[in-house]
């Protein structure tokens, strides 16, 4: 959530002793539905949701590194490379990036191409839920971005709006931890 030294995230890390820079990013998107007024939006035909995907990259403590949003029907091995590139950026001690099996492939590719770094992919075990070691931290930023009444659907007509009102949630919660 920032670069300066004196970023909530930085401190959130340094209070749980670690280091100021994040290592691991963990990617994950989720699909909302939008109000009519809205300029990118689409189908995600797998969930069947008619609205935008928002893509985060999360450390392993759950602190925002980058967010994205897009229209919901744009693929996340195409469109996952954009907030790896965005965390990257903000966080060069990034040496890793975690993502489901929605990830492999083409995500992989364009991550060693442009970044020259390496992608852990998950891979579903049982076919019944279960917590899968790292993957889990992400969901959970998803879930507590759940709790802002303003993230339950996507009311910004702009994406970038949209991307800032997930910042200001998710600067929220950790201001909360305080």
């Amino acid at each position: 959530m920032g670069t300066g030294d004196d970023s909530i995230g930085k401190k959130t890390r340094a209070t749980a002793k670690r280091k100021p820079g994040p290592t691991y990013g963990i990617i994950d998107s989720k699909s909302v539905k939008t109000t009519l007024a809205c300029e990118d939006r689409g189908i995600d035909g797998g969930k069947k949701i008619k609205g935008r995907k928002r893509h985060i990259v999360v450390d392993t403590m759950g602190n925002l590194l980058a967010v994205k949003v897009h229209a919901a029907n744009i693929h996340d091995t195409k469109s996952g490379i954009n907030p790896a590139k965005s965390a990257y950026e903000k966080y060069p001690t990034i040496k890793k990036f975690c993502g489901d099996a929605g990830y492999r492939k083409s995500f992989e590719e364009a991550v060693a191409e442009q970044l020259g770094l390496a992608v852990d992919i998950s891979k579903r075990i049982k076919p019944e839920f279960e917590v899968l070691p790292k993957r889990w931290v992400v969901e959970r930023t998803f879930a507590w971005s759940d709790n802002s009444r303003r993230l339950s659907k996507e009311f910004e007509i702009k994406t970038a709006h949209a991307e800032n009102i997930f910042m200001i949630s998710h600067l929220h919660t950790l201001l909360k931890r305080y």
